[in-house]
Formats: structure tokens, sequence, C-alpha cells
């Protein structure tokens, strides 16, 4: 197989991230197609996999009167996982949002356009400071990758408040160490879920960092038999999800060997893990009525529930699946409003309990 070559394109001022480049193909022997989802991967059987620039790469620039500063910061540089800051002016110290980004585990970026316009919004709104991890992606670094890169990031977070450094004052100053969530929508839902479970046997190795709750925006789950949802919600054409792109994202992310009924893709089959009232976090699931995924989504609410673990949720009406970063209507930037209102209610309620 031959090595992809990574080209240095710098996003900004203060960091050169790596980006991947397509190999040439060899004209002679056709590379054998085995898995495609139109317009965003193709995987080869060589194991070549190629993702077109469907959405644009952004650096960290915003407009000034929004009141964010963003910046690129490298968080492990064997593995290139990086995070993008959103740090909103304040006088005084703001909650911590973990959020991972969406995109099946295989596609998908913290510079992606949609991600920086929804997550400098949301920060500025909400009051919150945001680290959007850019994780590893599938099937190159399947799961627990996204998983092990999760956990790495809050490590990695830890480290820097014990370190207290002065050129990191940017962000360090704003940041409340002891107001930290974990959140993130679609295949960044499932990672904060799943990263909850990695951590919640041993929360205090985090310390000083104290972990609050969980903030899923449509969690990316599955399973072998279909639900309702899945089975008979019709997506309009260019949905951010169907049926077909659900499967072949699991196909493409999870080990080889195990089906949709695995834990990590399904929340209710064969629970590798008890969840415990006092060491998983309450959380909140904000879930869309026109979404394939809403029966899971619903479905994951009740296996909380059932374990005691405090649990909302929020259904958003006439709206599909991603549409706070996809969709530009008047009712979907509405619904994106009230989600924004909902977490920031959330992490209010969370700070003063």
């Amino acid at each position: 197989m031959k090595r992809e070559r990574t080209a240095i394109i710098r996003l900004d001022s203060t960091l050169s991230l790596p980006i991947r480049t397509k190999t040439p193909q060899n004209t002679q022997t056709p590379r054998i197609l085995v898995e495609e989802i139109g317009g965003l991967i193709r995987v080869y059987k060589d194991g070549h996999v190629e993702r077109p620039q469907i959405v644009p790469f952004v650096t960290c620039t915003l407009p000034l009167e929004l009141g964010v500063t963003c910046k690129d910061l490298v968080i492990d540089t064997f593995t290139n996982i990086w995070a993008r800051f959103y740090v909103p002016k304040s006088n005084e110290k703001l909650p911590l949002l973990v959020y991972f980004h969406g995109g099946g585990f295989c596609v998908g970026s913290a510079a992606w356009s949609c991600y920086h316009e929804f997550l400098a919004l949301l920060a500025r709104k909400a009051g919150c400071l945001i680290m959007s991890v850019n994780y590893r992606l599938a099937p190159e670094n399947p799961l627990p990758a996204a998983y092990e890169d999760g956990e790495k990031a809050l490590m990695w977070v830890k480290q820097q408040a014990l370190s207290g450094n002065p050129n990191k004052l940017w962000w360090l100053k704003n940041c409340d160490f002891s107001n930290v969530f974990l959140a993130g929508d679609s295949a960044g839902g499932n990672i904060a879920h799943n990263t909850t479970l990695r951590l919640c046997a041993n929360w205090g190795k985090l310390k000083p960092l104290i972990i609050k709750g969980n903030i899923l925006i449509q969690p990316f789950f599955g399973g072998e038999s279909r639900t309702n949802s899945e089975a008979y919600m019709v997506q309009p054409p260019g949905s951010a999800l169907n049926l077909v792109a659900s499967d072949t994202y699991w196909r493409l992310s999870l080990p080889k060997g195990v089906n949709r009924d695995h834990p990590w893709c399904n929340s209710g089959a064969n629970m590798s893990r008890k969840l415990e009232r006092m060491t998983y976090l309450p959380t909140m699931v904000c879930v869309s009525e026109l979404d394939i995924l809403k029966d899971r989504n619903m479905e994951f609410c009740g296996v909380l529930r059932n374990s005691g673990i405090q649990v909302e949720h929020v259904v958003y009406k006439g709206v599909g699946h991603a549409f706070q970063i996809l969709d530009k209507s008047q009712l979907s930037q509405m619904r994106t409003q009230e989600m924004i209102y909902h977490i920031k209610a959330f992490v209010n309620k969370r700070n003063s309990s």
C-alpha cells in the first residue's frame, strides 16, 4: 500500500496543521471501490481513502463584532490531534465545553465552516469557552480511536489547568475548570457518551477538572434491528443522514468482526458496563423530529433513565439530522436559537447544583 503524503497547510498565524493529500492513482492498475457515501467518502480495496472537500475548511478568523477569540492548538503531535478554541469576551470564568464534531466517525473536521460558524455562535450566546476536538477518523483509525482521542483531550486540558502557563492565558484565564461539559453532535455525541463510559469509574484522575454533564445533540447510535424512525422516516434528497449512509459509517468505523449490536453502536444491547448513578454524568439529549435517529435517541434516554441517571431531552419540531449546522432555512435557524437557549439553561443549572 502506498503511503499518503502529508502537506502542511497554514490555517492561522499560530499553528500549521497537517492535511492529508491524495496519492496519485496508478493508471495501470485501477483501484477497486468497496465503500462510498456520495460526495463524502470513497474507500478502495487497497485501503486508499478519498474525502472530497464538500464542506470548506476555514481558518480561525471571526468577525470582530462577534466578540469571540479563536485559535488552534495541537493536543498530540504523534497522532496529529488538535483543537479549535472559542473564547468569548468575559470578565468572569466561563464553563468549558469539550466538543466533538459529527460525520459518522469517518468525515468532518473542527475546521469545517459549518462547525466554525455554529460553535462561535454557541460560545457567544451560551457564554461558554469551547474546545472543538479534531479527532482521528475511520476507516484508517477505527473505533475506539476516537474515544481514545476524547480521553486524551481531557487529560491534555488537565495538564494545562495544572501548568497555569502564562503564555496560554488567552484561554486559561477565562476557563472554569470546575465546570466542564462533554458535548457533540451525531458521531460526536456518541464520542462524548463513550468517553464518559471510559472515565466514569475514576473521575478523580481528571482533577482539578470537574465534569458536570453531557450535552448530546442527535447522538449517533444504531442496531441490527430497525427502529420505526429508521425504517419508515422518509428523508428528503440531500439529507445529512439516511439509513444507507448510516450502515456504511458503522461498517467503516466499527472493529472488524462485530455488528451494529456492539455496545459502542447500540446503547441498549449487551451493555458492556453498568451505568451507575453516582459516576455517569447528568445528560441533556437534543432530538430532531425528522431524524432517522429519533427513536434511537429516545431509547438512549430510556436507558439512562432506567439506570437512575439524570436525563432531560428536547425534541426540535420540523427539522432533521444536523439541522443546526447544515440547514439555513428560517425554521432551522429558529430551532438552532432554541437549542442554544436550552444548552445554556442546562449548563447554568448544572453550574448552580
